[in-house]
Order: structure tokens, then C-alpha cells, then sequence
């Protein structure tokens, strides 16, 4: 009886499917068909033009003052600006991520050894190399409103670092600063999200001016949050290398 009703839930969620995706374009209800979309009766074309408040004048680089969003990276106007409840909600996937790997692998003191010899040279050139990502991965966040980036990839630069600097050192550790900069981010993110809807009447609604499209200190809070993001996953994903190089017993 189960599989039978299983079987007529199934069915049902087919012919649904079925008659979505087979409804005419001109029906509002259903999805239009292939090439036959108008972009410009889409959300996304008013992305792209900043007016989805209503704004339809045109937008130029390095001269339009107080636009909507005011970042030149159009993808970073929808991640950070438009849709930043959305990054909020990745941020907090990867927290939760980080947290199970750390109840499975971490609370180890001691620091796994490699099995492989690194020769001097290697090691002197990775300590030079590794301070050199960090500054790049914080370059890439802080300007990720302007050119491609933000604070996903500028974190993932500073955890390539510190992976870098570990792989040549049987003794590096991540500093135990690490675990409160993860959580004063993520509490500083929800902050923000928190002044815009005390200021702006919206969670995580932009509250900062936003300048001239174009220049680094433009596009409101888009800097600040791809900021914090960056050294929150900056720090996560450090973490989550250090647990893996750990396991338990008296710390090395």
C-alpha cells in the first residue's frame, strides 16, 4: 500500500513537472519556453542596470555617483547587495561544514608528522610565498566590488597560505585566535544585516553611501561584508587544515 501511494506521489509530481515546463509563454504561471524569454521583463536585466528600485538612468564607470548598488562587479551588486541573504546562508553552510569536521577529526593536540622530507629550499621558499597569498587573498575581498573576486576566493587564498606554510612545517599550528576572528565574523555579518534593517528598513539592506561606480571606496557596505566573509572563510577553512593535520594526545 506504501509503494502504491509512494507511486501516485511520484506520478503526480511528473505530470506536474511535465505540465510546467509544456506551458505556454504567454502564461504567467508556467516557465517560458527556451529562447523565448524577455530579459528585459526580468529582475536580472535590472541587476545588471542598478533599477530595480525604479532608476533607469544610465550607468558609467568612473562617473555615476550614488547608484543603486555603486559596485562596478555586477555579480558582486547581486551576491553582496541584491541577494545577501543568499551569502549569508552559504556563509552559514560553510560554518556548519567546518564545525562537523571539527567534531570528527579536531580536539587533537598533537600535529601529525609528514612522511615526507622537505628540503630547506622548499621550506625558505614557501615562507616567502605563503605571507605573499595572504596579501593577495585580502586584495582580492577588498576589491572584489570592483574586479572579479570577493571574499569566498580571497578567504580560499589566505587557507592556501596557511596550508602552504604547514606542508613544510611538521610544527606549524593554526593560532587559537583563529577560532574567535571566525565567530566575531559571522557575528559581525549579522550585525550589518542587522543596521540595515534598523537604518534601511531591510535585513542586510545597504546603509553607506555609495559613492562613484568604479572607485575603491564606493558600493556601500559591499567592501565591509566581502570583508568580513573573507576572513571568516579565511579562518574556517584554516581551521579545517589544521584539523586535519591533528590528532589526539599531548600537543607536540
Amino acid at each position: 500500500m506504501k509503494r502504491m501511494i509512494s507511486a501516485l506521489i511520484a506520478l503526480l509530481f511528473f505530470f506536474m513537472i511535465v505540465t510546467v515546463l509544456n506551458s505556454d509563454s504567454s502564461d504567467s504561471m508556467g516557465i517560458p519556453r527556451y529562447g523565448e524569454v524577455k530579459l528585459s521583463e526580468r529582475v536580472s536585466a535590472k541587476y545588471i542596470e542598478k533599477s530595480v528600485n525604479g532608476n533607469e538612468d544610465e550607468i558609467n564607470f568612473g562617473i555615476t555617483a550614488d547608484a543603486e548598488t555603486g559596485s562596478a562587479n555586477m555579480v558582486t551588486s547581486i551576491v553582496v547587495n541584491y541577494r545577501s541573504f543568499d551569502t549569508l546562508g552559504e556563509v552559514t553552510v560553510l560554518f556548519i561544514s567546518a564545525t562537523g569536521v571539527g567534531l570528527i577529526l579536531g580536539g587533537g593536540r598533537k600535529r601529525v608528522g609528514s612522511a615526507i622530507s622537505v628540503s630547506p629550499v622548499v621550506k625558505i621558499a614557501s615562507r616567502v610565498i605563503a605571507p605573499l597569498l595572504m596579501v593577495l587573498g585580502i586584495y582580492v575581498f577588498v576589491h572584489g566590488h570592483l574586479t572579479p573576486g570577493g571574499g569566498f576566493p580571497g578567504g580560499a587564498i589566505i587557507a592556501a597560505g596557511f596550508l602552504l606554510l604547514v606542508a613544510v612545517d611538521d610544527e606549524k599550528r593554526a593560532s587559537k585566535g583563529l577560532k574567535i576572528l571566525e565567530g566575531t565574523m559571522g557575528l559581525l555579518y549579522v550585525l550589518i544585516g542587522i543596521a540595515g534593517l534598523l537604518i534601511s528598513g531591510s535585513f542586510l539592506k545597504n546603509f553607506l553611501p555609495t559613492g562613484v561606480v568604479g572607485e575603491l571606496f564606493s558600493a556601500g557596505i559591499i567592501p565591509v561584508v566581502y570583508s568580513v566573509i573573507g576572513l571568516k572563510v579565511g579562518a574556517e577553512l584554516s581551521g579545517i587544515v589544521d584539523d586535519f593535520i591533528s590528532e589526539g594526545g599531548d600537543e607536540a
